[in-house]
């Protein structure tokens, strides 16, 4: 006979069944651990930021009953990054004795949807995770940031204390606007690029971004949240990078944490690396293999904090071509003003003798020759230029085009038209005046227009490099 429903065991009973179920249930809905091929395992788990879920997949060695390991959360780059791309890295830290996360980077709206802040708070996220399985040491679990996750980690590690450590790697100590300047200069240079379309790449088109507000978080100084940083700090810095000026980098690490009093840190050059540690000889071309030497640092130096932090120590500076210069606002509007300008005067030309035509008006106006070439070569060096700066942004200015002497074939093709709008319209301008007294107050006009065009192309051209060698 079962007891009585209101009796204390029957209570007890349903409390004990309803907890059972509750277990079987989030047992069912955990993904188990998975045997990678090597040996290791893998967890795939789901963490929130905020209101957002975020989808990661932790790494570990095999577990043993009782041992608790060092841990690390592996913080994206820029740019579209799933944990995929961490993987080489995850394992091999894994392999060293470390429990890693990886995680899918937070989706952006657009490409000027960047904030270092919410990334802090997602690393912050999954650093609460990772630190609560019963493999991981919580007094061992710290933040791996590569590239703009070294923007990134300083600021989530300045907010909670209880994370242990950071590892910077190829992380910028200039802001982002002065570190997308000098890597485009680098990237054009190492194609063989030279003259005045490094530098309209490089600063001008940059300024533009960062005045019409579409750099997200341009002027970002890491200075004053490394000097905030109190935990350890590994940081590496790869002795090929061309994307972020190590040198400068190196030494804006090492005076922000002696001014904020940490005396925890290690930063070294990694030979033969590149900007991700992968191993290349030049910066530019890169293999698939990531750095041994790199693997071997972080290794050895996570899993020998045990014994305690090492003393303050800085390697060699590594090879930087050139420092890193500040990036002058461009003003939007007056460069829209001065397009418009042009487009109305280059293009309304033709847009009026088609109208003429159609009215069927007979007889060639006077000047009609050289007029018809400063419009027509305005307008397409004016949509060319446009055209091709577009290219350029969105290919990250990686394939600009065959070089010869030292400049793009469409960069050569764009300088040719400028001169040949300036010769059209030093050209039509005196063939309007001496055919003054034969022009009509509509042809006046017109014509006008066209050289108000002519005169805003040359200052307007000069800026963006087309008449400069």
């Amino acid at each position: 006979m079962l007891p009585e429903s209101n009796s204390p065991i029957r209570r007890a009973l349903r409390r004990l069944l309803a907890t059972t179920a509750a277990i079987a249930a989030l047992t069912a809905l955990s993904p188990p651990a998975q045997a990678a091929p090597d040996g290791l395992t893998e967890q795939d788990i789901t963490f929130s930021s905020g209101d957002l879920p975020l989808r990661g997949t932790v790494i570990a060695p095999t577990a043993s009953p009782g041992v608790r390991r060092p841990a690390v959360v592996m913080v994206h780059g820029s740019g579209r990054v799933s944990r995929e791309g961490y993987r080489q890295e995850a394992e091999a830290f894994a392999r060293a004795g470390i429990v890693t996360l990886v995680y899918d980077k937070r989706p952006r709206k657009s490409k000027s949807d960047v904030d270092f802040e919410l990334l802090a708070d997602d690393a912050l996220a999954g650093f609460r995770a990772l630190r609560g399985r019963a493999d991981v040491d919580p007094a061992m679990t710290g933040l791996w940031g590569v590239s703009e996750g070294g923007w990134v980690i300083p600021l989530a590690a300045a907010r909670s204390t209880d994370v242990a450590f950071l590892v910077a790697v190829g992380a910028s100590g200039v802001s982002p606007e002065r570190q997308q300047s000098w890597n485009l200069r680098n990237r054009l240079t190492g194609l063989g690029v030279s003259g005045s379309m490094v530098d309209t790449v490089s600063r001008t088109a940059i300024g533009l971004v960062v005045g019409a507000g579409l750099f997200p978080e341009a002027g970002y100084d890491p200075a004053p949240a490394l000097a905030r940083v109190t935990q350890p700090v590994l940081g590496l810095w790869g002795e090929q990078d061309r994307v972020i000026p190590g040198g400068e980098s190196m030494r804006v690490f090492q005076e922000s944490l002696d001014r904020g009093g940490n005396t925890r840190y290690t930063l070294r050059t990694v030979p033969g690396a590149e900007h991700t540690m992968r191993v290349s000889a030049d910066g530019i071309r890169r293999g698939d293999e990531v750095s041994p030497e790199y693997l071997g640092l972080v290794g050895s130096w996570v899993n020998g904090l045990a014994a305690g932090p090492p003393a303050a120590s800085t390697g060699p500076l590594p090879r930087q071509e050139g420092r890193t210069a500040a990036v002058e606002p461009v003003s939007p509007g007056a460069q829209l003003a001065a397009v418009a300008v042009l487009l109305v005067a280059f293009a309304g030309y033709g847009l009026s003798a088609a109208v003429r035509r159609l009215r069927g008006r007979r007889g060639a106006p006077p000047v009609r020759r050289p007029a018809r070439w400063l419009a027509t070569s305005g307008l397409l060096s004016v949509l060319g230029l446009l055209g091709y700066l577009g290219y350029l942004s969105t290919s990250g200015a990686k394939t600009p085009g065959a070089v010869v002497l030292g400049r793009p074939v469409p960069w050569l093709g764009l300088q040719f038209l400028a001169l040949v709008v300036v010769v059209a319209a030093i050209t039509t301008a005196v063939a309007s005046w001496r055919a003054r007294s034969r022009l009509s107050p509509a042809h006046r006009a017109r014509l006008g227009l066209l050289l108000a065009g002519g005169a805003v192309f040359l200052p307007w051209a000069l800026h963006w490099g087309l008449l400069v060698p």
